[in-house]
């Protein structure tokens, strides 16, 4: 699977797309996951935490730690939301939501960021493109319930979609397992993201190459 490096990336890496999250994490904290992860050969990880669960500053430690872990293992770092965090301890990219800033003006303060742009429709998508997103969440594919006030899934469909008619890089996301992992790769997807199935995994490790070894039989 491919693997990109260093600050100011624009390319979105094939393979297994990471996010963190300690709620899910069966007690381990955010920093412990990001060794495990990377470790295990994580393609591109994410850092997701809300303020409502941890301080700016918290974050913001957290998060110089974990890009000393991915930059020494070469893998590209992104960050949820928090722009100003990824400019300080300088991650390669950061990720909005609909209801986050937009991403054409997070270009203009951020040009040699990755911006990737969460889209749940067609029309997000369209938007997302012409807004110069580098790449795009597309989901939840299945219901999740890693996200709060999360929109109804989009199924494979919108995958299918997303590949006949754009060239931009996307990330399959939302209730994916090992279990239905087939089926989003069939529907075209080249990055995944399994939340919970990593995080919450016991051996962080054996889960991320049992993930892998299904992806392979199709990049």
């Amino acid at each position: 699977m491919n693997k990109t490096s260093g600050s100011g990336i624009k390319g979105l890496p094939h393979g297994i797309y990471g996010i963190l999250g300690e709620k899910f994490s069966l007690g381990r904290t955010n920093i412990e996951v990001a060794q495990q992860m990377v470790d295990a050969g994580i393609d591109i990880l994410q850092y997701r935490e809300k303020l409502k669960y941890k301080s700016k500053g918290e974050i913001y430690r957290e998060c110089l730690e974990i890009r000393r872990i991915t930059s020494d293992a070469k893998v590209p770092f992104i960050i949820n939301d928090h722009l100003d965090i990824a400019l300080m301890v300088g991650a390669d990219g950061v990720h909005q939501g609909q209801d986050d800033l937009p991403v054409k003006e997070v270009k203009k303060i951020a040009p040699n960021l990755m911006i990737g742009c969460s889209t749940h429709s067609p029309e997000q998508v369209e938007q997302a493109v012409k807004d110069g997103a580098d790449y795009i969440g597309a989901g939840p594919v299945f219901a999740t319930k890693t996200k709060e006030d999360v929109c109804d899934a989009v199924g494979v469909k919108y995958l299918e979609y997303i590949v006949k008619n754009h060239d931009i890089p996307f990330v399959a996301i939302g209730g994916i397992k090992l279990g239905n992992l087939r089926e989003i790769m069939s529907g075209g997807a080249k990055t995944v993201c399994l939340v919970t199935e990593i995080i919450g995994a016991e051996n962080i490790g054996k889960r991320i190459r049992e993930i892998k070894k299904i992806m392979e039989e199709y990049i």
